[in-house]
């Protein structure tokens, strides 16, 4: 029987082996790796984390402002000395319970916990901010990281293309060469040419590796390097006017936003400061019981009862310290109002470079795609006409160097239009 249960663990183990090898390795999607991305990354998870932490700050100086209930038992317990109230002055008896609810309510007249509730709000309104500038940080390194491997891979095609080419060009070559038809210096330079093409072809593959690494860090918790992306480069996306575009960065930017809210929440902490400097109220009222038995009537009396109270405290020296916070608070405000300043500015010269990045991405896309469809003429031309004896070989190497520039031009141009979309869209949004 340990025999047979060993041999059935060996089988399962075997045909999950099995079964991992012969299943279908997923192909990601740019919005497949967007998500995978964001469900890893560790800063953006922490910028989340950051907003959801802001929020319970918000309800919890929302809850500030509200009065508060609670409900007290406790039972003091005095030494005797043969009289009621027993051995220590401040004692209401020798046994004294209490049973009590109690309404409180503190007020500070210098409005800081209104301030302080406001502060928390913009508070949140920054975090949120910032959550969504790592998002969007995020959605320009995973374009970048995702169409860097797309890259790689059509080089990597390229580069098989263009050896395979190198290779035909060698075979011709010598077939001309035993008919007498070129000299052996074509042989020789079309063998140099597939040497130089084979090179290229393994350069090309270690770049996809290294591609397909550099993305799998930031897609999969595990490491997983078995996945394929979707080249979708050929679709490309249409780029908004400047005039659009100035309006969504205007309205979407957080980065603005995070400005905006930082200078509010600093102008909020210097309210907050002042108000140490007034007085607070304080008001409870208590119902319940306070007696020398736990009951509600004791020797016919009604043990049941209410008190109220109200506490105004006055602040009056402190050496300072009120004064030293203010002015701690109105330097953090001037800074987040230079701050303010300067995303106003820097918004303004970020979005006029990189749409005129993303406009001459765009725009150079047409000439790089017929470049490389002449450039693939060109060389069918000069292998007819180096067939027909009136090019040399140096013409069909040259030719076939420009097919492989151009083709490898051509997805450069592309990616870095894709890119370009990513980072303008870093300021606006989705558009």
């Amino acid at each position: 029987m340990p025999k047979l249960r060993w041999g059935l663990l060996l089988l399962a183990a075997w045909s999950l082996h099995a079964l991992a090898q012969t299943a279908p390795v997923p192909t990601i999607t740019l919005e497949d790796a967007l998500q995978r991305a964001r469900a890893n990354s560790v800063q953006f998870q922490a910028a989340i984390t950051e907003s959801k932490v802001a929020h319970e700050d918000y309800v919890q100086a929302r809850a500030a402002l509200l009065p508060s209930l609670s409900y007290t038992n406790q039972y003091l317990y005095t030494e005797g000395n043969g009289t009621p109230s027993g051995r220590f002055i401040a004692s209401n008896g020798v046994h004294e319970y209490l049973s009590q609810g109690n309404a409180h309510q503190a007020l500070n007249l210098g409005l800081g916990q209104i301030a302080e509730f406001r502060r928390t709000s913009a508070a949140e309104a920054l975090a949120r901010a910032k959550a969504e500038i790592g998002a969007r940080g995020l959605v320009a390194t995973v374009v970048q990281d995702y169409y860097a491997l797309v890259v790689a891979q059509r080089k990597n095609g390229n580069a098989q293309t263009a050896a395979t080419e190198a290779k035909s060009f060698l075979d011709l070559s010598q077939k001309l060469e035993q008919g007498g038809e070129v000299a052996h210096s074509d042989v020789i330079k079309a063998q140099l040419q597939s040497n130089d093409r084979d090179r290229d072809l393994r350069e090309t593959q270690l770049g996809s590796e290294k591609a397909r690494l550099s993305l799998a860090v930031l897609l999969f918790p595990n490491f997983n390097q078995d996945f394929n992306v979707a080249d979708d480069l050929n679709a490309t996306p249409a780029l908004a006017t400047f005039a659009d575009t100035e309006i969504l960065a205007q309205r979407n930017n957080p980065a603005l936003r995070a400005a905006l809210a930082a200078a509010q929440t600093a102008g909020d902490g210097v309210t907050v400061a002042r108000s140490a400097h007034f007085p607070t109220l304080t008001l409870d009222y208590w119902y319940g019981i306070d007696a020398s038995h736990f009951a509600t009537r004791t020797d016919g009396l009604h043990n049941l009862g209410y008190a109220a109270a109200a506490t105004l405290s006055l602040p009056v020296w402190n050496w300072g310290a009120t004064q030293s916070k203010v002015k701690q608070a109105e330097f953090r405000r001037q800074q987040a109002r230079v701050e303010l300043s300067a995303a106003q500015r820097g918004l303004i010269a970020d979005l006029h470079a990189l749409y005129a990045e993303a406009e001459s991405a765009r725009d150079q896309l047409e000439t790089l795609r017929s470049s490389a469809d002449l450039a693939a003429e060109s060389l069918r031309l000069t292998n007819l006409r180096y067939q027909g004896g009136e090019a040399t070989a140096l013409e069909v190497v040259d030719a076939q160097n420009t097919l492989l520039q151009a083709r490898n031009a051509y997805a450069e141009g592309e990616a870095r239009y894709r890119l370009a979309l990513a980072n303008l869209q870093t300021l606006t949004g989705t558009f």
